[in-house]
């Protein structure tokens, strides 16, 4: 539920792209309009980057829209603003509920916007400030706790600069 994530990190002071979701061109352009191209497109609910695009323009959003994907009530299309030029981090961390400990964080060899799937990787991270880092690992903690997990998570960061994203 993207609504309930996003009201979650907002309460946590947690940084997101700007996003919404559509289950039509016409209400996807007017989240496209309003967070500014590029945006990034996707269904919802959909594993491993399948039907994802990075679109530029409202002429590709209307295509995408028609011709992409089966956009319904039950699976309404994700739309983000897309970071440029960021770095994408992996965080794999396993809680039991309490304590949150962090088994890697992973740098993208390619800059955010190709799925982890299709992405090189580095562990350890290669070019992220350790006061960056730092920040990356303590948001991962207190999501963890906050979403009370019990067992796996994993979480995708985009870095811009000092500006850190939960994805």
């Amino acid at each position: 539920d993207r609504k309930r994530f996003a009201s979650v990190l907002k309460s946590l002071k947690i940084k997101q792209p700007i996003n919404g979701t559509a289950t039509s061109f016409k209400e996807a352009k007017v989240i496209a309009d309003n967070i500014g191209y590029p945006v990034v497109v996707r269904p919802s609910y959909v594993l491993g980057g399948r039907a994802m695009e990075i679109v530029y323009n409202q002429e590709r959003l209307e295509l995408y829209m028609q011709h992409a994907v089966k956009a319904s009530p039950e699976h309404p299309i994700l739309i983000d603003e897309f970071i440029e030029n960021a770095i994408e981090i992996d965080v794999d961390a396993i809680s039991d509920g309490k304590s949150v400990v962090i088994g890697g964080v992973m740098e993208h060899i390619e800059e955010a916007g190709i799925h982890s799937g299709d992405s090189a990787c580095s562990i350890p991270t290669f070019s992220i400030e350790s006061k960056v880092l730092l920040s990356i690992k303590k948001q991962t903690h207190i999501l963890a706790r906050e979403l009370s997990v019990i067992g796996l998570i994993n979480i995708q960061f985009a870095v811009k600069g000092q500006e850190v994203f939960i994805l």
